[in-house]
């Protein structure tokens, strides 16, 4: 069995390393995310120039036609770089429309995605809701859409809404009458959320496969948690980095034995998140027997870990952690965000539950 990445997807992933090292260091995430949106139209035609935008769609829509794999590489090398914008939001919402649209509606919007001319945003969760689809309650009888949204990533940038309802997957357009965008404070600045309102909206339902909504929200699970590695690599980095220059009592703080624990706590938990969400993608990619559990055990340890992570991060950097001018902080938000973004670690424990359940008492029928 082959546990590493193949000759090509190293490759991918060190281009993305490159490429946001090159063109969004962290002097351009901190402008980007003092901004309105948190995007950049330069910055977006060239992730779009890289292929990016098209990753996992296919290539008779322009995608690269890539997998669920490579889709994490991607993502993990984003987290790295704490990449702003609507990148992640777009991509998952190119996978429901991947996965539930016609070959018409596939054919009428994946290109524009692909291409980088249409954004996208996911608008799922209101209040006392999560992402199971049993719990969006949106009013979409007549194709008229009726209702509130909360939390939605880069809705003001989106030029496509993708609004998951109890009898089927809806599509609205920017724009349209009745559709109301309002900012909402979060704790990532580079990530800008909002509520989104629908009044009589009129929208366009999604008439292929409604079944493949779960599958398109596990795509999207498994991209936020290579995300989330990358972060927690990446803070692992700042902060082994700080220890071994930083001096108390003429020695290394790194010298210490309470600061070496630390820094192998967030080692172990790093490689672990790493390990599961590259897991977790492959076992999607091959349609595994597993890959829902795999899935929410992926993010379920990611949400915890990524946080815990952060927590010693910011310790071992001490009062320097909590200024603003260190890039500690930053991830630390958008780990913290991400922790509960697309499941937390307890809705995804009692999702596992469900599934090993379900499955063990459908097996004892048969």
């Amino acid at each position: 069995m082959e546990f590493g990445v193949s000759e090509s997807q190293q490759i991918l992933k060190d281009t993305a390393r490159k490429f946001f090292a090159g063109e969004c260091p962290m002097p351009e995430v901190r402008r980007l995310m003092e901004t309105d949106t948190a995007y950049d139209p330069a910055l977006w035609q060239k992730m779009t120039d890289q292929g990016f935008t098209g990753i996992i769609f296919p290539e008779e829509f322009g995608g690269m036609g890539l997998g669920v794999v490579e889709l994490a590489l991607l993502m993990e090398e984003a987290g790295y770089a704490l990449l702003p914008g609507p990148l992640f939001s777009t991509l998952a919402a190119g996978a429901i429309i991947d996965a539930c649209g016609s070959e018409q509606q596939r054919e009428k919007y994946l290109p524009g995605i692909c291409s980088g001319q249409a954004r996208g945003a996911v608008v799922f969760l209101e209040a006392g809701a999560s992402w199971n689809v049993s719990d969006l309650k949106l009013s979409g009888s007549s194709g008229k859409l009726n209702g509130t949204k909360i939390f939605v990533c880069d809705a003001a940038t989106a030029d496509l809404l993708l609004v998951p309802c109890e009898d089927g997957v809806y599509l609205v357009s920017s724009g349209t009458p009745g559709l109301k965008i309002t900012p909402m404070k979060g704790i990532d600045p580079s990530r800008k959320i909002y509520s989104v309102t629908f009044t009589q909206l009129p929208a366009e339902r999604l008439c292929g496969n409604l079944g493949g909504l779960s599958r398109a929200m596990e795509v999207a699970t498994v991209a936020l948690t290579a995300e989330l590695a990358g972060n927690m690599q990446r803070v692992l980095e700042l902060t082994v980095g700080y220890a071994k220059t930083r001096k108390q009592f003429g020695k290394p703080i790194g010298s210490f034995q309470a600061v070496q624990h630390m820094c192998a706590d967030m080692y172990l938990e790093t490689e672990s998140v790493r390990s599961s969400a590259y897991y977790s993608a492959w076992a999607l990619q091959e349609s595994a027997s597993d890959a829902s559990v795999a899935v929410s055990i992926a993010k379920m340890y990611a949400s915890d870990a990524a946080r815990n992570t952060g927590n010693r991060g910011i310790q071992v950097h001490g009062g320097m952690g909590f200024t603003w001018e260190h890039d500690a902080h930053l991830y630390y938000r958008r780990a913290k965000a991400s922790e509960t973004m697309l499941g937390d670690a307890t809705f995804h424990r009692e999702r596992i539950a469900q599934l090993v359940v379900d499955s063990k008492t459908v097996s004892a029928n048969v």
